[in-house]
């Protein structure tokens, strides 16, 4: 390590597993931004069920260990390289991604992945906007290609993609329907776009759905957990509907019989897959409604970086979301 190289706490991954192979050093280099590169002071830091799958090392990319998590922080902009003018030393900003990792008291980030955090928004807000906003304007709009006037579920809407995506529906002009399993869930739902909300964890709340929307049935549902609701989902798409798969944790059985007659589709979607000139799309649609007022992350729990195992635990297998979870670097 070079002589007089300063240090910060990080979260390092040295092997891929369970929570505790998330370790806190505090000898980590904080890196030096070239190019077109920014080095955030990180006041928040979003955890997300995706960072989770890649410390298991089951996800489709995997990390050269050792490694940071974390994409999404909210901070100020401590130093940038010599090609960046967007960014000044001072500035408040967010990102959808980071280089050298969130988990961290600095974070390195490529400029184009930096946006500037408006000031009605504070930092813990900011960390909540990266991952889910883009990832609920990218299904919605890009994917699914809703129209005003359609009817969309968000299944699962009470944490931040959900929430994100019952926001942006709202927005957009779409009937907005959506589910979560505890009763602050679902008053949340309501609080930021859904028209009605339901328990799924009740047993006959598939039926309260089909009864709500009638013969039609609904024309997109953004899915968080396909292995549990995919085959219901399929069920209750109308002509021409479409799910889009957002989350998965594991295998599940479907009738592919049930896309024939409504000719519905089931799309995928994975953020990392959009190119820079989607990311400015939909930063632009994103800064109108922070500007505007729509976009408004909800926080849900808040955790120190000493308690990031805890705080990975919680995301799998919490009984029910309230918001985005987010990591405290303050």
């Amino acid at each position: 390590m070079a002589t007089g190289q300063k240090l910060m706490r990080a979260i390092r991954v040295f092997e891929f597993g369970g929570p505790e192979v998330l370790k806190l050093q505090s000898n980590v280099a904080i890196p030096i931004p070239k190019d077109h590169q920014v080095l955030i002071k990180v006041q928040a830091c979003g955890v997300n069920p995706v960072d989770t799958y890649i410390r298991s090392g089951t996800y489709s990319r995997k990390p050269l260990l050792p490694y940071t998590p974390g994409l999404d922080v909210a901070g100020i902009i401590e130093a940038v390289g010599e090609s960046v003018s967007a960014f000044k030393k001072g500035d408040r900003v967010f990102t959808t991604s980071t280089i050298s990792g969130g988990y961290a008291e600095y974070a390195l980030a490529a400029d184009h992945t930096v946006y500037t955090l408006p000031e009605k928004l504070d930092f813990k807000q900011g960390a909540a906007i990266g991952i889910p906003y883009f990832t609920a304007f990218r299904a919605l709009l890009h994917s699914a290609r809703v129209k005003a006037g359609e009817t969309v579920l968000v299944h699962g809407a009470s944490g931040g993609v959900g929430i994100a995506a019952c926001q942006i529906a709202r927005a957009y002009g779409l009937k907005v329907l959506g589910t979560a399993g505890t009763e602050e869930g679902q008053k949340i739902v309501l609080q930021n776009g859904a028209h009605e909300v339901f328990n799924h964890k009740e047993a006959n709340y598939i039926d309260k759905i089909k009864k709500s929307i009638g013969e039609k049935g609904v024309d997109v549902i953004i899915e968080m957990l396909a292995n549990v609701n995919l085959s219901n989902d399929l069920n209750l798409l109308s002509h021409g509907g479409r799910v889009i798969v957002v989350g998965s944790r594991g295998p599940i059985e479907i009738n592919p019989r049930d896309t024939m007659a409504k000719e519905s589709s089931i799309i995928g979607v994975a953020l990392h897959s959009s190119t820079k000139e989607e990311f400015q799309q939909f930063a632009a649609a994103l800064q109108a409604g922070m500007e505007i007022g729509w976009l408004r992350p909800v926080i849900g729990p808040q955790y120190p970086l000493e308690k990031v195992a805890q705080a990975h635990e919680d995301i799998i297998h919490s009984s029910g979301a309230t918001g985005k979870m987010i990591l405290l670097l303050k």
